[in-house]
This record gives structure tokens, sequence and C-alpha cells, in this order.
């Protein structure tokens, strides 16, 4: 073999290890789409749960509205399993998940901010936070 050729094939197996290195760590980032508390809330935030235990350094936003928003509100719980939500979300945010609330459903529903936990934030329209997440931020999409 010549030197040359060794040189190319030398290259060109450092380049693939260079690119297959960087698509390991490159950090995978997912939206979480709740429109109905009921039910998706204790469903969906065993995913994430599971999610982050097998992908731990996936970035995780989670976009209420509609009805979803119930799985924020202050003393929410899992009617069915009689679950607190707030728990279970605490322990989230603390593994990095966002969790947003649809300002349009506040107005729809006449619902106000102090009615949610502290660990929610607020978000002008559901709906369009979901698009650009997926669209400019490149945010994989699951609905439980």
């Amino acid at each position: 073999m010549s030197a040359q050729l060794k040189q190319t094939a030398c290259a060109l197996l450092l380049m693939f290890g260079m690119l297959s290195m960087g698509s390991a760590a490159a950090q995978s980032s997912v939206v979480y789409h709740i429109d109905h508390a009921a039910t998706q809330g204790l469903k969906g935030l065993r995913n994430i749960r599971n999610h982050l235990d097998v992908a731990p350094k996936t970035k995780i936003v989670v976009v209420t509205h509609a009805e979803g928003v119930d799985l924020l509100m202050d003393g929410a719980k899992d009617e069915k399993n009689a679950v607190e939500y707030a728990p279970l979300i605490a322990a989230l945010k603390s593994r990095g998940v966002r969790f947003e609330i649809c300002e349009i459903t506040l107005k729809n529903r006449k619902l106000n901010k102090e009615q949610f936990i502290l660990d929610a934030e607020f978000t002008p329209s559901g709906v369009v936070r979901i698009a650009d997440l997926q669209f400019q931020d490149r945010y994989a999409y699951i609905k439980p």
C-alpha cells in the first residue's frame, strides 16, 4: 500500500470517528404535547421520567393547552389513581424539564396564573410554541 493511500485511509478513519463522536454527544430535544390532563397527565409524566432515565441529557419541554393545563393547576391530581401531579412535576423540573401553559387557554377558560404551581411557565400560545419548537428548534414531537 502506498504512503499516500495510507494517509488518505487514516484521514478518512479519523474523520468518520470524529463524526460518530459528534453524533453520540449530540443532545436530543423533545416537546411533549398535553391537551387533556385526565387522559394524558400521569401517562405523560411517566413517559418523560422513563425518557430521562434512558436518555438523561435530553432537553424536554412540556407544552399544555386546552384541558391539558389542568395538569399544572395547584392541587391537581389524577382522579383515577389519586396521584398528585405536583411532586412528579417537581422531580422532572429538577431534571431540567420545562412546563409551559398556554395563555390563550387561560383567557378562554377565565383562569389566572395564580391558580398554577410555581414550576409552570407561560407561553402566549401553546400551539404556536409547539410549532416553533418543531420547525425552528428541530424538537421531536411526542403526544402521550
